[in-house]
């Protein structure tokens, strides 16, 4: 009986161990199942462009404020575009959370999917005309019967082009007639501007110094006298998934609050600011540039977390008259709901 009542006990003891260590196995998956072995760990999906104009976004990244702000739970991951129209379709398909990018694309995109919103600013102008050296173009007007470069169809910059152009009275056309718009990339302007391929493009920093100092143009419209606004219109934005902003409000006011850290920084230690910004950039581009140049171009912008939404509004109806934005005419256009900068006030008030 004694021998019996020992055995029960002993395999009591061991049923005991075997689901104490079942329980620490259990746990530890769970735990290497998360990002980073982290519980409930977030993933945050951040698009940026390889143009110095995101400068905000870079010196983010560089001085971690992404990181301090969203919490070390949340694992960001970066993904570069070189265009809006691709960052726009995705952020609209839920590839990215949240990012940079023009007012030009993302408004186009937005009126037809209507899934995200604008979240801050970051940047204020920052883009120039420049004409190419063998041109003979030295004043806007000059560009009748010429033709000139932006980086995308239907971008903020051909926007910009459209209103400049219309401003001195010169038609945009297929023809000699007027001048005639093409698409470009920025690295493929340059080759086609020293070969007398465009006449003038209207482009962002830090191409257009790049440009000037290449002796393969000149700018003859600087970027505070780029419509709207004399240059103070957003250039580059800070947006958020309709999704991201419902699950993760804080994180996007997180994001806000990283976005205004580094604009802050950058205006108070731009020595530093411009290292970092070519750090970002050799990495983003798998080219950095020279710190004058960067200097260069950051004094051609504004960074500022403000969003002005009738500089926005004025650009679509550009955008409209130009047939990028369809089944939309210039008096039902409404963009209230493409702006939610809510988050932006709470986080000034510091809430």
């Amino acid at each position: 009986m004694k021998k019996s009542w020992s055995l029960i006990v002993a395999l009591v003891f061991v049923l005991v161990l075997s689901a104490c260590g079942g329980n620490n196995t259990t746990a530890d998956k769970g735990a290497a199942s998360d990002n980073g072995g982290k519980k409930n760990a977030v993933t945050v999906k951040l698009g940026i462009f390889k143009n110095v104009t995101h400068a905000a976004g870079y010196v983010a990244l560089e001085k971690e404020y992404f990181q301090k702000q969203l919490g070390d739970n949340v694992k960001i991951e970066v993904q570069a575009f070189d265009n809006g129209s691709d960052f726009s379709t995705a952020i609209a398909t839920g590839q990215i959370d949240l990012g940079y990018v023009g007012p030009g694309p993302s408004t186009n995109q937005f009126l037809k999917s209507k899934n995200f919103r604008v979240i801050s600013g970051a940047d204020n102008g920052g883009a120039v005309l420049v004409a190419g050296k063998d041109s003979g173009v030295t004043t806007v007007k000059d560009l009748v019967g010429k033709t000139i470069a932006i980086p995308t169809k239907g971008s903020t910059n051909e926007i910009s082009l459209r209103l400049l152009l219309e401003q001195e009275g010169v038609k945009v056309t297929t023809d000699s007639s007027g001048a005639q718009i093409v698409a470009r990339a920025p690295s493929d302007t340059l080759v086609a501007l020293r070969q007398n391929e465009v006449h003038a493009t209207l482009i962002p920093e830090p191409w257009g110094t790049q440009i000037e100092k290449e002796g393969i143009g000149k700018v003859i419209v600087p970027w505070d006298q780029i419509p709207p606004n004399n240059g103070d219109y957003p250039l580059v934005i800070l947006v958020a998934s309709d999704k991201f902003i419902k699950d993760h409000r804080d994180l996007a006011k997180a994001a806000i609050k990283a976005n205004s850290e580094a604009i802050e920084f950058i205006n108070a230690n731009p020595d530093e600011a411009y290292e970092l910004i070519n750090k970002r950039l050799s990495e983003l581009s798998g080219k950095g540039l020279e710190i004058d140049s960067i200097k260069a171009a950051l004094s051609h912008m504004r960074l500022t977390s403000d969003v002005s939404q009738a500089a926005i509004e004025e650009m679509a109806i550009v955008s409209i008259e130009a047939g990028y934005i369809k089944d939309v005419t210039v008096d039902k256009l409404d963009l209230s709901a493409f702006l939610d900068l809510s988050l932006l006030d709470e986080v000034k008030s510091g809430k």
